[in-house]
Order: C-alpha cells, then sequence, then structure tokens
C-alpha cells in the first residue's frame, strides 16, 4: 500500500522532465489518487463484507498491480488520473483488509506490534523512493512504473495468503450512558481535516519541491528519508502517550509537522532539505494513529469511519487549494500546506482543554 500510494510523488520530477507532465497535471493525477482513496475508504465502511473477504483483497492487490504497470502505456493525464484513482481505492481496501487481519491477530501483550504494522506504509514509501533512485540514473520514467509494479507484485504474492477475518468487537458497558464528548471530537475532526488538506500538499509535492532548480538528486532521497523516519513514527508515538496526554501529544506532532512543511520553501540547501523530510516523515504517520486513538477514547459511535472521512476530503482538497500557487515554483503551496496543519495544531490546541483523560477507552481500559 506504501508504494502503490505514495510512489507517485518520487516519480513526478521525471513524469515533468521525461513526459511533459505539467504542474496541473501532476495535481490532477494527486486529486485522482485522493479521490479513489476516499471511495475505497467508504467501500470498507459501506460493504464491511469486502474487508473480510480474501478473494475481495486477492483482486484487490491484482487491481493495485495493475494500476502501477498501466502508467507507461500512455501518455493522457485523463487516462493517467483514472489509473491513480485506482491506485487509491485498491490502496484503502488493502490497508482496510491488513489492518482489519493485523487487530484481530494481536492480543495482550502482542497489540503494541500494531505500531510496527502500520510502519509497513513507511516501508513502502521508503522501498519506492530506493527504487525510483535506482531506475533515475539509467532509466526512464516508463521504467520506474514497471519496476515499482514488479516490486508491488512481489510483495502480494507475501501477503497473498494473509489471513483475513472479522475484527473482535467488543461491546461496550453502559454504552447508553455513553459521556458526552462532541466538543472535543469535533474538534478533533476539524483538526484532521485540516491535516488532510496540508499534509497531502506536501506528501505530494515535497519532492518536486526539493528538487525545483537543484542541480543534484536530493528530492529522491529526501522521499526515502520520509520513509525510513515513518517506519517507527508510530511505535515512537505510542511509547510517548504512556506518560504523556495524547491531545498534548497531537498538538505537538502538527506542530513539528508544520516547521518540516515549511523549511524547504523557506530555506535552500541539503542539510534543510534532509531535516524537513525527518520532520514530516516522523509526524504523518504518528497524527494519525494518535488521531484515531483519541477518537476510541472518545467512544462516538462511528467515530473511524467520520475521521477517515474528514481526512480523505481534505486530501481531495489539498492539491485543488495548491494547483493556483504551482505557477512560479512549489515554495507557495508548500507554506499554505504549513499554514493549514498549523491550523490543525489550534484545533487539537483547543481539544485539550478540559480534555477528559480519564473516561475509560472500553475496548481496551485504557486512557488519553
Amino acid at each position: 500500500m506504501g508504494i502503490g500510494r505514495f510512489v507517485f510523488t518520487p516519480i513526478l520530477p521525471m513524469m515533468e522532465a521525461q513526459a511533459g507532465l505539467s504542474a496541473q497535471g501532476g495535481a490532477d493525477l494527486a486529486i485522482g489518487n485522493y479521490a479513489g482513496y476516499l471511495v475505497g475508504a467508504l467501500l470498507g465502511i459501506a460493504f464491511p463484507a469486502l474487508t473480510r473477504s480474501s478473494i475481495a483483497f486477492r483482486v484487490t492487490l491484482g487491481v493495485l498491480v495493475a494500476s502501477l504497470a498501466l502508467m507507461p502505456a500512455t501518455t493522457s493525464v485523463v487516462a493517467w488520473s483514472a489509473l491513480r484513482l485506482l491506485a487509491g481505492a485498491s490502496s484503502a481496501l488493502v490497508f482496510v483488509v491488513a489492518v482489519s487481519a493485523m487487530l484481530s491477530g494481536l492480543t495482550g501483550t502482542t497489540r503494541h506490534l500494531a505500531g510496527w504494522g502500520f510502519g509497513g506504509v513507511g516501508a513502502g514509501i521508503a522501498l519506492s523512493g530506493v527504487l525510483v533512485a535506482v531506475v533515475r540514473t539509467a532509466s526512464t520514467w516508463l521504467q520506474a512504473w514497471w519496476v515499482c509494479a514488479a516490486a508491488v507484485a512481489i510483495l502480494a504474492v507475501v501477503a497473498w495468503r494473509l489471513p483475513v477475518g472479522e475484527v473482535r468487537i467488543v461491546e461496550a458497558a453502559g454504552l447508553q450512558q455513553r459521556p458526552r464528548t462532541g466538543k472535543w471530537f469535533t474538534a478533533l475532526w476539524v483538526s484532521y481535516a485540516l491535516e488532510g488538506i496540508g499534509y497531502i500538499i506536501a506528501g505530494t509535492f515535497l519532492v518536486a519541491a526539493i528538487q525545483y532548480g537543484s542541480s543534484n538528486d536530493i528530492g529522491t532521497m529526501v522521499w526515502i528519508i520520509v520513509g525510513i523516519t515513518a517506519v517507527p513514527s508510530c511505535v515512537l508515538w505510542a511509547h510517548l502517550a504512556r506518560r504523556w496526554s495524547r491531545p498534548v501529544l497531537l498538538t505537538a506532532s502538527l506542530l513539528i509537522q508544520a516547521v518540516g512543511i515549511a523549511l524547504p520553501a523557506l530555506f535552500g540547501g541539503a542539510a534543510v532539505a534532509l531535516v524537513a523530510a525527518g520532520l514530516f516523515g516522523a509526524t504523518f504517520m504518528g497524527v494519525s494513529s494518535l488521531t484515531l486513538a483519541i477518537g476510541d477514547h472518545l467512544q462516538t459511535p462511528r467515530a473511524v469511519a467520520l475521521l477517515t472521512c474528514g481526512y480523505s476530503v481534505g486530501q481531495i482538497l489539498g492539491p485543488l487549494l495548491a494547483a493556483p500557487l504551482l505557477h512560479s515554483g512549489y515554495s507557495q503551496a508548500m507554506l499554505l500546506g504549513s499554514a493549514l496543519v498549523l491550523g490543525a495544531a489550534v484545533a487539537a490546541a483547543l481539544m485539550c482543554l478540559r480534555f477528559p483523560h480519564q473516561l475509560v477507552d472500553n475496548t481496551s481500559g485504557s486512557s488519553a
């Protein structure tokens, strides 16, 4: 899923240089991918049987591989957008099925391993960066897509027999006396939706922004750093949550991410680029894991579904808002992304006011 959904970011500069893809075209492809992700997430919500079907899981893996392998078969932005939509939808379903299988298989003392499972997305990002970096030196954008499609096919073979099953559902005791947590959840939803807009601007254009006007190949290295730092990030933030309030940690992580997104727009140089990549990679998956944990703690019905939809809609809006700012480079778009993530931090900070920390999480017995 990490490769299928995010590989477009390191390939984007190659397609701009070799395939004549414009900045607006790149934004259109990004919108197609994120719209597909929303469609896939909604399908998983509307048809929960899909998340428990081995057949659906394997078909989705095949669609994901095909969506990458067919990219070199055309030079039409419309066709590319359709393929990225398929990649987004299949990535979302693969993610939902994998998370469902992971959570149903981890119990008790092994539940902490879920953080490493989420880190698989970061590993896919890093691997996509490595593959594109290797291909870039001797081949074209065509070979980049084929090599990454082959990598996804190999990983699909490994994942083929994933024990797909139903997630255990523990009924909440005293559900009818569920505490009123709506104002905190509203702030959380706004924060996550703003994060979806701001993060995806950086996630789409970070490599191109750093590569823009640079004579070296620092952009691909930046994407590898993003993936490497994302791998352990969920584990790190979960460990910190044992000692600190999750809303406070969420606010801190969003502030750090806002700085990381703004850095390449304000300063040049390889060192700044690598620091920005590290800050972004260490926070974007952590923000998701912290947000979903807080939503679960607040015991809001269908919290994950509501948060995921807000986040997904934000990802569609991000490239649309950024597109008018791309005519003279990527700096203004990156500053916009940073400002939106800063807004998400403000919403998260408001949630900290009199937050009900001792509210019992009926599914795990923990508090936020």
